[in-house]
């Protein structure tokens, strides 16, 4: 079994391996003519159960085999121009290299004495991110699991900036159509059932800050303590940017900590046109991004910044036989001691050999291209009578509703759209998102694919119709 062990004396088996799964994808990449297969839970779970675990093959070819019947056949793909529908992007070649060599050399991103370089090469994009952001001198961060975890790590350190020992006083700020996660995070940090104040937003989805202030003010006079507000550069249903220069200005009237989630429009921050879009965000006092999402980078890559590098004391904890307190007076760089996490991966070096190889301006330029193109999107949408629109898109979502003609229960049509989301992923011909907007159910394109055209949009819009249309005929034809 040591000829499975990667090292020096397996090096060349390592090589055909390697190679022969690179095959294996590639090969999936060029051939596939859909996002999907549409095949259905119930028969992949039949092959999967189907095979014994303890019963090894024992032969890669064979292993590889079985995978392409079992996942590669009827994974998928993200890389598929009419894959419109959650926050997966396809992902940069370069970043796709870091992923191999940093999984074959499994560094561990928790000490010095387990990563060296990869330490080095962590902080340097750590202060590359807070320079684009804007954070200032005494800025710093880590990379993190994924925008969850990030939000997580603000609020943790929020909470402990706020000072207050009576935990079911603390309130948290965010938007209505904010992340799911400050809810959870809430929850995770012990706060009361009540914490989290959900914000209206206005008709393009933003937060409105009067409302904000208002209820910073109800507040302080009900005797509570604005522990964050958050902002959300780029919600997840509709891409919407909060007005962050405006909520800077509340949360400093208030002396409260500003948190903004930018998983989603973090792209910006490498855009040469779009940037503007979220200016404000260089006066936050902690930042959530996402590479993973709009830098094109393979799952996971993220990071939480922070304005103030002291605050990410709140997370460190020293065990004598990883991280001893000497180690900071001999000035041991451990990344262990900011992080959440004690084990982790090198995900930075992903990002570090996308910089190397295309630059921050090519990284923004494709995000560009996918903001361009949900503006392309959206006039086709406003300009079709089949289709309602929400919103004007500030990144790259389209959300949307098929309309049918006058005098149609708003039930059915809701009906229809779930309908014909959920046939058209059985079809495998494009994967849309859903989602409820006002209580109705609406459908989602998350555009984060250049090489989509406005003709895949009208393609996948013929589609839906369609499906609606044919649902709705049926529905008409049992009911006569």
């Amino acid at each position: 079994m040591r000829s499975h062990l990667l090292n020096g004396l397996t090096a060349e088996h390592y090589r055909r391996c390697v190679t022969e799964g690179v095959d294996r994808v590639a090969a999936r990449l060029a051939g596939a003519d859909r996002p999907f297969t549409g095949i259905t839970v119930d028969d992949l779970s039949l092959r999967v159960d189907a095979i014994d675990l303890d019963r090894p093959l024992g032969d890669t070819a064979a292993v590889l085999d079985e995978l392409e019947d079992v996942y590669l056949k009827d994974a998928v793909y993200f890389h598929h121009p009419r894959y419109l529908a959650h926050l997966n992007c396809p992902v940069v070649i370069p970043a796709v290299l870091g992923e191999a060599v940093l999984s074959a050399v499994n560094s561990s991103l928790d000490t010095w004495d387990q990563s060296a370089g990869g330490t080095l090469i962590e902080r340097r994009l750590i202060d590359w991110t807070a320079g684009r952001i804007g954070l200032g001198p005494a800025a710093d961060g880590v990379f993190t699991s994924g925008g969850s975890q990030s939000n997580l790590q603000a609020l943790l350190l929020a909470r402990e900036e706020a000072g207050c020992g009576d935990l079911a006083r603390l309130r948290i700020f965010a938007s209505e159509a904010g992340h799911f996660s400050v809810r959870k995070s809430a929850k995770l940090l012990g706060l009361g059932p009540d914490a989290v104040v959900t914000v209206a937003v206005d008709r393009d989805r933003r937060m409105r800050t009067v409302t904000l202030a208002n209820e910073l003010e109800r507040c302080l006079a009900e005797g509570l303590v604005p522990m964050a507000v958050v902002g959300t550069a780029g919600t997840t249903d509709f891409g919407s940017i909060d007005p962050l220069p405006e909520i800077a200005e509340l949360c400093d009237r208030y002396g409260t900590w500003l948190h903004v989630d930018a998983a989603y429009g973090c792209g910006l921050l490498a855009s040469r046109r779009y940037r503007h879009r979220i200016d404000g965000i260089e006066r936050a006092d902690s930042v959530t991004v996402d590479y993973h999402k709009s830098f094109f980078q393979p799952v996971s890559s993220s990071a939480v910044l922070v304005r103030d590098a002291a605050t990410l004391r709140h997370a460190t904890y020293h065990a004598d036989y990883l991280n001893p307190r000497r180690m900071v007076r001999e000035r041991i760089p451990n990344q262990v001691d900011k992080s959440l996490q004690t084990t982790r991966r090198f995900d930075a070096l992903k990002l570090w050999l996308t910089l190397r190889t295309m630059g921050a301006d090519g990284i923004g330029e494709l995000f560009d291209q996918v903001c361009d193109l949900a503006a392309q999107g959206w006039r086709l949408l406003a300009a079709d009578p089949r289709f309602d629109v929400v919103v004007e898109p500030s990144l790259s979502t389209l959300v949307f509703r098929y309309v049918p003609a006058a005098g149609t229960d708003p039930a059915d049509t809701d009906r229809a759209n779930i309908h014909a989301r959920k046939a058209l992923f059985a079809s495998g011909d494009a994967v849309v998102a859903g989602t409820t907007v006002d209580g109705r159910h609406h459908l989602k394109f998350t555009l984060l694919n250049p090489e989509t055209t406005p003709a895949d949009i009208a393609a996948v819009l013929d589609l839906i119709a369609g499906h609606a249309e044919q649902y709705l005929g049926e529905s008409l034809d049992r009911a006569s």
